[in-house]
């Protein structure tokens, strides 16, 4: 056996010093990256973070067992490599003991089972990895295929490196359990193989236990080769990654602008000495979290399958979007490492052409995976929704949305490089205070004609200490016809329970949401602030809106600028006043199921769909009350859409492209609106003011040709005020008032 310990020795000599190297350059250039002092203050908190992740996402598989086939595979595979890391003890035990077991429960039985029993169960996954992999092959699919851009090469290999750990752990166990060497009875394939080498001689066998044993620790070594150099990486960065991710998960609040690790605002840059970095505009301008991202990524195509933007034809894919900036981040590395010029001078000729590659701009041939060029396509940028989708299913918690932000940062701050739309935007929530331009003056138009005093906080009230709820109106519910509507019936509903309330009136503006999505950090600053000023002097402590985008921003961005309030959607507010029976929706006595009208807008109609609002649902996990709410309407079926719940399909309206054109591919929002409409619901109701933007269009452009003419898009609020008010008024034939809501 002499011969087989030199030879083993050997392996690793040769295999080690080149993973320990790249280890050591992906260390040096991860932590290169730019400080993420979020990602390590709070020591307990971040410590207990961590532990949770680890133990759910990690240890759990959480988000991989979403995808119940794959998950299941990945789930054996990942609990493979932690109990056979038991083998491997074994195997350089045995190079220097041929009867060598782990001290203390290398004899027990439990532990052989384990190994043997996983070992199945990993060949079976490694069956099913192959078969998911060649069905859904780009091949074949083309762009429907997760896996476009990934490499597949790599992956097969891996599969067949796995699947040689496998036989040769049988191989080597099995001739040393012929030979009396292991003797686990618990490891029961082993010792049948074994039972069935008794006939061979023990040269033979003594053979087969080395020839086993180099092959098994020599695979392993050269698979740790190919993990350190490829998208394996994940086996190691991924654990770590998860320790870092934000929590809950990296949605809701957008990361604060930051130059230093310190967040900055536009009086702090008057400070500077120096003119600062604002986003992100180089490779190294991003985080070493940002950098440990792209290192992590598992070019598994879960994110690309359910991004909204891929899904109708437009240039961004996640996936590919953070494997590009992983390939620029190596291929520049050695650059950004070098210690001076003179060091600069002697890397690669490949390292010097990634120093002049502009991050964002034109590139040359496909732009989701250019070969030139820029290394992210300027309509890749501007493509995304910042849905989420892509950090929903992520299952080593790579951060998308907050990467591309910072790009945009770059781009709008330093470059001014945005679509043209946005430049009346900013104009408009600058000099207006809303998107549109309106103004303040007209924002209470929508409570004009209302049956009932709808209070302002300065005029009517002295501050919000007076009253239960601040009524957080929004641009859209006070300047938009078909927004108007829900936020009449919010304010109508909220009376008729007895909530008392005000709202800011014109003392209100934009929340900034469009504005810090599409990178005009410091326009969204001034809104900000002065809505958290607004809201500290009325004393604001409750409030409830009908936005999910206000929502978002008041109840988790706000708090970046002092501003901590209760914050409620409205869809949650009016579930508890039904389920308090401070409202009571009732059933219309005519109604029957597949009779209510196009023409009466706010029925509640007996077939229903729900569609999710990102901002709402994957940003803020607020998915039960608006099914809740609509489960409370008599004689009232809700019909999920395929794409529901965390798995909801955007409206296309998120990450300001609400304001802009949409010119490549198809139209998300008649995506969406075909889902909707093949549920043969005759409502469609929502809960975002722009969803019912983005969803109303595509009804009306699907009813052109004279079909689903009986389908609205309602906000949940009005199917509510419908079934309340008949309660009220039981003698009001169908449809009467309905203009009002």
């Amino acid at each position: 056996m002499r011969i087989v310990l030199i030879l083993g020795l050997l392996l690793n000599l040769i295999a080690l010093p080149i993973v320990i190297r790249r280890l050591v350059f992906l260390y040096r250039l991860i932590t290169n990256g730019q400080p993420a002092p979020d990602r390590l203050d709070g020591a307990g908190g971040r410590v207990d973070t961590a532990l949770k992740a680890e133990l759910t996402e990690v240890l759990g598989q959480r988000r991989l067992l979403k995808w119940t086939v794959p998950g299941m595979a990945h789930f054996a595979v990942f609990w493979a490599f932690m109990i056979l890391s038991t083998v491997y003890i074994e195997a350089y035990g045995a190079l220097f003991k041929s009867d060598f077991e782990i001290p203390l429960i290398g004899h027990w039985r439990i532990l052989g089972f384990a190994q043997d029993t996983i070992a199945l169960f990993c060949l079976l996954g490694i069956i099913v990895f192959g078969i998911v992999r060649a069905a859904n092959s780009p091949a074949k699919l083309g762009r429907k295929s997760r896996f476009l851009g990934s490499h597949m090469g790599g992956a097969w290999l891996v599969l067949f490196f796995i699947f040689t750990v496998i036989w040769t752990m049988f191989l080597f166990r099995g001739a040393a359990a012929a030979l009396g060497n292991y003797t686990n009875e618990g490891a029961w394939v082993s010792q049948a193989i074994g039972r069935a080498m008794d006939g061979l001689g023990k040269n033979t066998l003594e053979f087969l236990e080395g020839l086993g044993l180099l092959l098994h620790i020599g695979v392993m070594l050269v698979f740790l080769i190919e993990v350190v150099h490829s998208k394996h990486l994940h086996i190691m960065a991924g654990p770590v990654n998860v320790a870092f991710k934000r929590p809950p998960v990296a949605l809701g609040a957008a990361q604060p602008l930051m130059v230093a690790g310190k967040p900055v605002t536009m009086e702090d840059l008057e400070e500077m000495e120096e003119e600062p970095v604002l986003g992100v505009g180089k490779i190294e301008d991003f985080t070493w979290k940002s950098m440990l991202d792209f290192a992590t990524c598992t070019e598994c195509g879960r994110c690309q399958s359910q991004c909204p933007a891929w899904n109708t034809d437009k240039p961004l894919s996640p996936k590919l979007l953070i494997m590009n900036l992983r390939d620029h981040a190596y291929a520049k590395g050695p650059w950004i490492l070098a210690a001076d010029e003179a060091a600069r001078e002697k890397v690669s000729d490949k390292a010097k052409a990634e120093v002049d590659r502009p991050l964002v701009g034109e590139t040359e041939g496909e732009p989701w995976h250019p070969t030139g060029g820029a290394v992210i396509d300027t309509d890749v940028l501007w493509s995304c929704v910042t849905c989420g989708a892509c950090v929903n299913q992520c299952p080593v918690d790579i951060e998308h949305v907050d990467h591309i932000i910072e790009m945009r940062r770059y781009q709008t701050l330093v470059e001014s490089a945005f679509p043209k739309e946005l430049g009346g935007l900013f104009r408009n929530m600058e000099n207006k205070g809303d998107p549109w331009g309106m103004g303040a003056r007209v924002r209470m138009d929508w409570a004009k004609d209302l049956p009932f005093e709808v209070k302002v906080v300065g005029a009517d009230v002295e501050d919000l200490e007076e009253v239960d709820y601040l009524f957080w109106v929004g641009c859209a519910g006070a300047f938009e016809d078909r927004a108007k509507k829900t936020t009449r019936a919010v304010a109508e509903l909220l009376h008729t329970a007895g909530v008392e309330f005000a709202v800011l009136g014109d003392s209100e503006t934009c929340t900034g949401d469009s504005a810090r999505r599409a990178g005009n950090e410091f326009l969204f600053q001034m809104l900000a602030e002065q809505n958290v000023e607004i809201l500290g002097e009325f004393k604001a402590t409750k409030i409830v809106v009908t936005c999910a985008h206000c929502f978002n921003t008041i109840k988790n961005e706000y708090p970046q600028f002092g501003g901590k309030y209760e914050v409620l959607h409205h869809t949650q507010l009016l579930n508890r006043l039904v389920r308090e029976r401070r409202l009571t929706p009732v059933a219309r006595p005519d109604e029957v199921p597949g009779m209510s009208t196009g023409k009466n807008v706010a029925s509640t109609a007996a077939t229903v769909t729900y569609h999710d609002p990102c901002y709402l649902g994957r940003h803020n996990q607020v998915y039960a009350a608006p099914r809740e709410l609509i489960g409370a309407l008599p004689g009232v079926t809700l019909t999920e859409m395929p794409r529901s719940g965390d798995t909801s399909f955007c409206c296309g309206a998120g990450g300001a492209r609400m304001w802009m054109e949409e010119t490549i591919g198809t139209r998300i929002n008649n995506n969406r609106t075909d889902e909707a409409l093949a549920t043969g619901a005759q409502r469609i109701a929502i809960g975002c003011p722009f969803c019912r933007v983005m969803l109303t269009d595509g009804v009306v452009e699907r009813q052109a040709d004279g079909r689903f003419d009986q389908v609205e898009v309602v906000d949940i609020a009005q199917m509510l005020l419908a079934a309340v008010r008949r309660g009220e008024e039981p003698d009001v034939p169908a449809g009467a008032g309905a203009a009002t809501i």
